[in-house]
């Protein structure tokens, strides 16, 4: 027998919310269904950043540094910072080298006693604010030009938009949003909230194998400590 000879099965979000009402037992008639499903979708969408790194939201940005500036506006749809290095001569093929900066915790750079003290910079701070993520330097940069902050941001899962658009998703993860939306759908109508507990249970399962995949692979080799004196 033949197959399809595709595998590019991608629902777009008027799919996705068809197949969520479907398994929530509840009839999609209205306008307003739909209009409450999407906003369900982008409540998924924040959920799914505070329960941990998704790896398909991580990207790598850079942020010129200018001297005596030691704080900086990060890009409005940062969620945090998972790594960064101070970069030098940024493009410069046979200057361009990374070192190491910390990141150090709100506590840890109040007790820097000059925070206006200028030189290369040695650790950074990021404070998640309500509207827009900031980042402070410590030692503020003393050159322009010389530094580049290199970092690897978690950005947000993008909206989902109008029907026809597809979400920002792996499709790994289709069926976790599916049964996520489903709950959320389910518990919103008196009719099926008998249905939520089930519903709940698939959408944990879900979730957990599409985490237990979504995963570095890179080898772990952990090595014994050992002393010679």
């Amino acid at each position: 027998m033949a197959t399809s000879g595709t595998a590019t099965f991608n629902p777009s979000v008027f799919e996705i919310i068809e197949e969520a009402y479907e398994r929530a037992g509840i009839q999609s008639q209205t306008g307003y269904e739909f209009t409450t499903a999407v906003r369900s979708l982008n409540y998924l969408s924040m959920e799914w950043a505070n329960r941990g790194v998704n790896l398909w939201t991580l990207e790598p940005n850079t942020l010129a540094l200018t001297a005596g500036v030691g704080d900086y506006l990060l890009p409005a749809d940062t969620v945090d910072v998972l790594d960064g290095q101070l970069r030098l001569y940024s493009g410069n093929p046979t200057l361009q080298s990374d070192s190491t900066i910390n990141r150090v915790t709100f506590a840890q750079y109040a007790e820097n006693p000059n925070k206006l003290a200028q030189g290369r910079p040695v650790q950074y701070m990021i404070q998640r604010g309500v509207e827009q993520p900031r980042i402070y330097f410590w030692l503020v940069p003393d050159q322009t030009g010389l530094y580049t902050f290199y970092y690897w941001r978690m950005r947000r899962i993008q909206d989902a938009g109008n029907a026809l658009n597809t979400y920002d998703i792996p499709f790994r993860f289709i069926p976790a949003l599916t049964s996520g939306l489903a709950y959320h759908l389910a518990s919103k109508r008196k009719e099926a909230m008998q249905l939520v507990p089930g519903l709940k249970a698939r959408y944990d399962e879900d979730w957990a194998n599409a985490t237990a995949e979504d995963r570095d692979r890179s080898p772990l080799r952990i090595v014994p400590y050992r002393s010679y004196r």
